[in-house]
């Protein structure tokens, strides 16, 4: 008998265009009606294990695991001490005969890497330092839900550029068929490489990707218009240094309206109001971040029960 095919969804790109569409069709019809689908019935364990600080990525993965029919094992990374105490390879051929599947936020890619070679069940990326998969569906699921559709649209992040979230943004927008701009300071750029790997997808799907030093430009006749905290974790020493460099890219008003008339405005929160954000923007009628951090369930439901049907 064959061995089921595991998959994993370690960054944005290991969802094809065709599938990132189906698992966006699968999220939203999942919203509609949240206590249908029960794919983790049994109840079958999906293990979550949490190395950085968590609200929306510990509730969301919770709530939609228990919908599902599953349920969310809490794995505390510091009582691990996962790659300390004992090796990722151990931990992961542990977990593997624990759970179904296993939701790592972490730090080091190559960490969650390992955990996929050696867990033998499908492992999520729910945060990395490179890439931040869950929260761009969720935030694609977001645009679907104002916008007829992603292909085409204009999406431009601003601030920090070389962080999770615009590695993320190119890749997961450049699968979307969007045309994704990037404006950031210098050495707050996403890395070539990052770049050409988005540049490479959106040559098939239509869409394109640019960086630029100029924040008015890159947002002007956006659809879309997103950003992040200057801050993230791990780099708090850097704080005073980073907001000083990145203050000409704060999302303001004044910035804001550079977009369409009906662009929308997203955060992935935590948000630093006065900083990386107005309060007019990130508060106002065309900010739809209350909508992003709902939809991390349900786009995370949808990715749970993909994963689970492709090892079927």
């Amino acid at each position: 008998m064959t061995a089921p095919r595991i998959r994993h969804f370690l960054a944005d790109d290991d969802l094809t265009p065709e599938e990132q569409a189906r698992v966006l069709d699968l999220a939203f019809e999942l919203k509609q009606a949240p206590y249908d689908a029960k794919p983790l019935a049994g109840p079958r364990t999906v293990a979550m294990i949490f190395d950085k600080q968590t609200l929306r990525t510990q509730a969301s993965f919770a709530a939609g695991i228990a919908e599902l029919g599953g349920f969310p094992m809490l794995v505390d990374g510091a009582l691990a001490g996962i790659g300390v105490r004992e090796s990722v390879h151990d931990v992961a051929r542990v977990l593997g005969r624990q759970a179904s599947i296993i939701v790592w936020r972490t730090y080091a890619q190559s960490r969650l890497e390992e955990m996929a070679e050696n867990a033998g069940v499908p492992v999520v990326n729910a945060l990395t330092d490179d890439f931040h998969p869950c929260q761009l569906l969720a935030d694609l699921l977001t645009i679907r839900e104002h916008k007829p559709q992603l292909a085409g649209l204009t999406v431009t992040f601003v601030g920090d550029g070389a962080c999770n979230m615009g590695n993320s943004w190119l890749v997961a927008g450049a699968t979307a068929g969007m045309h994704v701009r990037i404006a950031s300071p210098e050495g707050y750029q996403p890395e070539p490489a990052m770049v050409e790997r988005a540049a490479a997808i959106a040559a098939t799907t239509g869409g394109s990707v640019s960086v630029s030093t100029d924040p008015v430009a890159a947002v002007t006749g956006a659809d879309v218009v997103v950003t992040d905290t200057w801050v993230s974790m791990g780099k708090e020493e850097e704080a005073a240094a980073r907001e000083q460099v990145l203050a000409p890219f704060s999302l303001t008003s004044a910035l804001f309206d550079h977009a369409k008339p009906d662009a929308i405005a997203m955060h992935c929160l935590p948000a630093y109001r006065g900083k990386e954000v107005d309060a007019e923007v990130i508060d106002g009628i065309q900010s739809v971040v209350w909508d992003e951090a709902e939809n991390r369930r349900h786009a995370q439901k949808a990715i749970l029960t993909f994963l689970i049907e492709e090892a079927t």
